[in-house]
């Protein structure tokens, strides 16, 4: 679905991302994980369009779109989520996710409708006539989702959808996910809520430092020396590893 072939992003005399290459098969959730700085949200914005690579390519389903701008990869089927959410806060929940949905359907009506059902999806229906500013901090990222959700990718870049919320949040969002995963969405997913995203990804790769450190299976990644070093730690790989063999 979605091949980064050597990308390279800098800025200035910084190197965000350098050298980074990974494949993204289609019908799987993908994680991408690190510690902070390590280039994943700037990895993502030149996957989505909204930074160009200094070096390398983005191949989505073997077509080169590197040169593409995000609303041309949008037409195409890629849509993300941001790390900070910013509803339009003026409109409802229902207006907020009719404006991705204007770019498949044109209509207000259409787009109204598609809404509702998306609504549903992600669990806002019960919201979908109040005004976006007062939302939670759950209800946000559940909009955010829906809005990407709205423009009905193929492949969904997911930015850190379960930060900021508490343990039964999180609980209550991984069945969301899975569900798009099984309706055919591709995900490539970057969280720090490692127990989630282990549970969700069927592979991940790990940055560091802008640098590929490791990259296979969940249980792999836990305990490659090389990830605890740089990001896990040992007593955050040992959880990991107890957590499993709990639902083991």
């Amino acid at each position: 679905m979605l091949t980064v072939e050597h990308v390279t992003r800098r800025f200035g005399g910084l190197v965000a991302v350098d050298d980074v290459s990974l494949n993204v098969a289609p019908g799987r959730i993908t994680g991408l994980i690190g510690p902070n700085g390590a280039g994943k949200t700037t990895l993502f914005a030149v996957i989505a369009g909204f930074v160009a690579p200094s070096a390398g390519r983005v191949l989505l389903e073997g077509i080169d779109v590197t040169a593409e701008p995000p609303h041309r990869r949008a037409v195409r089927g890629i849509a993300r989520t941001f790390q900070v959410v910013q509803p339009f806060a003026g409109l409802t929940v229902r207006e907020n996710i009719a404006v991705g949905a204007h770019l498949r359907h044109r209509a207000r009506a259409e787009a109204l409708c598609r809404a509702e059902a998306i609504a549903a999806e992600v669990g806002l229906s019960a919201a979908l006539d109040q005004p976006a500013a007062g939302l939670t901090v759950a209800g946000r990222k559940r909009l955010e989702l829906a809005r990407a959700l709205a423009t009905e990718p193929r492949l969904l870049l997911l930015d850190e959808v379960l930060a900021g919320l508490n343990p039964s949040e999180i609980r209550d969002m991984i069945p969301v996910v899975h569900g798009l995963r099984d309706r055919g969405i591709t995900i490539l997913m970057v969280e720090h809520v490692m127990q989630a995203v282990m549970a969700l990804s069927e592979h991940i790769y790990v940055l560091a430092e802008g640098r590929l450190i490791a990259e296979g299976a969940p249980e792999t990644v836990a305990r490659d020396a090389r990830v605890i070093e740089a990001y896990l730690g040992h007593g955050a790989a040992a959880r990991l590893d107890r957590a499993r063999a709990g639902h083991g």
